[in-house]
């Protein structure tokens, strides 16, 4: 029974835990930083990189001494390697390198994003390769057809803003505080979603990209006007965010025969959006899995997964592998006409 130990440090959660093949997280332990980022509206690099440098230690003795292994029973160490903020990524990237490098076991450095693609293979056993995977958290917004571990083909990205961006900028608007998402989601609650005309942006394109630029302006005119309550502001930004969602992976959908619609990343954890997605599937005569909420965000527990299926893949990478601010799954995906570097 294989034992990864999993790192995490890719923006502003501090995490470590320890997985086996077996679908069994044996410990886990996250940290996050949302008070010393609060006041700033977003994370500021610098502050996380250095929280990460004095937690990450701490944080891998806690999930050890808990799942009651030493680093000599460990067949691998799985570490963060990119996409991310480079400060932050660095931290448990060398982290590994140095426990690798001490017991003398292999290293897998795992794309952040790659975790969140297969995390929802350690939630539920039943899931099986290939689906098409809507990966939508505060840094990306893609749809790509997953074959197998390491075989991704993207169909589309988001031209400018990710989704989960989107919200924490909404909120920073409303003065709803950090992070945006599950302000955001609270707030609508009390809010009408129809009260406020936002637009739609890509709304029935003929390619299933996306944009959210052009909704994070409107939702500041909104907010600037004073015609209108902030809880239907929000309420109307969230239906707007969801509807562009639902109306791309139609598309998406529509293009391709993987049997299951997964939805992976921190927008995930979102209630409204996991329903309308759930109702699209449905439609479209498709299953549909989503991992629980606290494994939609940050989370080493995903990057202890993917080592384990990198691991029986044979995928181990060598100690001078570097750190990567940006690093696409899909890495001969053609860049989409008027996206940013993001895309």
């Amino acid at each position: 029974m294989p034992l990864i130990l999993g790192l995490e440090s890719s923006c502003d959660d501090s995490a470590a835990a320890v997985v086996s093949d077996h679908r069994s997280i044996l410990a886990q332990a996250v940290i996050g930083q949302d008070e010393a980022h609060r006041p700033f509206g977003g994370v500021v690099p610098e502050i996380a990189a250095r929280a990460h440098v004095a937690r990450l230690p701490a944080l891998i003795r806690q999930v050890l001494d808990q799942a009651s292994v030493t680093p000599a029973d460990l067949d691998a160490i799985a570490a963060t390697a990119g996409p991310g903020l480079i400060g932050g990524v660095m931290v448990a990237l060398l982290a590994g390198k140095g426990l690798a490098l001490a017991t003398g076991k292999p290293l897998i450095a795992v794309n952040h994003l790659e975790g969140h693609a297969l995390s929802p293979r350690l939630a539920d056993p039943q899931l099986n390769f290939p689906y098409l995977l809507l990966l939508v958290s505060g840094g990306h917004c893609q749809l790509l057809e997953v074959d197998g571990v390491g075989s991704y083909r993207r169909l589309a990205t988001t031209i400018d803003d990710a989704a989960g961006e989107a919200f924490d900028k909404a909120a920073k608007l409303l003065g709803l505080g950090y992070p945006g998402g599950p302000a955001i989601e609270r707030f609508a609650s009390e809010g009408d979603p129809c009260a406020v005309p936002l637009p739609r942006p890509l709304l029935g394109s003929i390619e299933p990209h996306f944009s959210f630029a052009g909704l994070k302006s409107a939702v500041q005119r909104a907010a600037a006007s004073g015609a209108h309550r902030p809880a239907d502001i929000a309420a109307s930004f969230q239906q707007a965010v969801i509807d562009c969602l639902v109306d791309r992976t139609a598309r998406a959908l529509a293009a391709s025969a993987a049997p299951t619609l997964v939805v992976a990343g921190g927008v995930a954890a979102n209630g409204a959006v996991r329903s309308a997605l759930d109702t699209l599937a449905s439609d479209h005569g498709r299953q549909f899995s989503v991992p629980p909420g606290w494994l939609c965000t940050d989370n080493a527990a995903m990057i202890g997964w993917a080592g384990v299926e990198r691991f029986a893949a044979g995928l181990l990478d060598p100690l001078d592998v570097p750190a990567r601010a940006r690093w696409p799954l899909d890495e001969r995906a053609e860049k989409v006409r008027g996206a940013g570097v993001k895309a």
